[in-house]
């Protein structure tokens, strides 16, 4: 069984919500998540269109983690190797169906 948790940038969901702050190339973002979405039984796999600098991977599983869950992996469609996301995520399972060098 697997579910479906949405992680967004503010204001776009609509419960209680989580918050990380997380720092850019070019200044700060954020992303939400529901409060209750997962809990420390919970497995996560991380799914997203693009891995770039990995910031915003990273600050994803922070937020997962913040909410007790487990992180086992990420999984990108496309990986921009040349801005190096994948050595932010260092420690972490990474796959990626379309590498851009």
């Amino acid at each position: 069984e697997a579910g479906l948790v949405p992680i967004r940038k503010p204001g776009k969901l609509p419960a209680a919500r989580g918050r990380v702050e997380y720092e850019l190339e070019y200044g700060t973002d954020a992303l939400e998540m529901h409060q209750d979405a997962v809990s420390g039984r919970d497995r996560v796999l991380i799914v997203d269109d693009v891995l770039a600098t990995g910031g915003t991977a990273q600050a994803a599983a922070k937020l997962v983690r913040n909410h007790g869950a487990q992180v086992v992996g990420f999984t990108f469609l496309i990986e921009l190797d040349l801005l190096k996301g994948r050595e932010r995520l260092q420690d972490e399972r990474i796959e990626a169906l379309l590498h851009y060098a």
